[in-house]
């Protein structure tokens, strides 16, 4: 669970600097880019929580 919140500490560090160099220069790829982090995130947290969930599925049998 350490890691997992490592992940999202340093997910949540690249999306403010991609914000932050957005702010600053106005190019709109930093946006994208900040929404591909986002959203790769999402799908990582959902896998490694689906695995989380199938090793208490595996530990009851």
């Amino acid at each position: 669970m350490l890691i997992v919140r490592i992940v999202v500490f340093l997910v949540a560090l690249a999306i403010g600097g991609a914000f932050l160099f957005y702010v600053l220069t106005r190019d709109r790829r930093y946006l994208r880019l900040a929404w591909q982090i986002f959203r790769f995130s999402v799908v990582l947290l959902a896998v490694v929580m689906a695995l989380f969930v199938l090793e208490r599925l595996i530990l009851v049998v």
